[in-house]
């Protein structure tokens, strides 16, 4: 039950970075043609990291989990 519910924040997490990144050209708050607005460039930084972390974090999650199934699948041959 932990591991879904850190799973499901991860995912969450990292939509919502997603959405940072979008919002400005999905809201509209950033114009056409113009220089990045400061609340542009936040939104790029904070969604850009907050997405590179958690994408980061599910890899590794994964990457333990394919660990541990190939260790107890040595187990069973035993």
């Amino acid at each position: 039950m932990k591991a879904k519910l850190g799973i499901s924040a991860l995912v969450l997490l990292f939509l919502t970075g997603l959405w940072l990144v979008a919002a400005p050209f999905a809201v509209g708050y950033q114009p056409r043609g113009a220089g990045y607005t400061d609340a542009t460039v936040n939104d790029l930084w904070v969604g850009g990291g907050l997405a590179a972390v958690s994408f980061v974090a599910l890899v590794i999650y994964a990457a333990d989990s394919l660990r541990e199934l190939a260790r107890r699948g040595k187990h069973a041959d035993v």
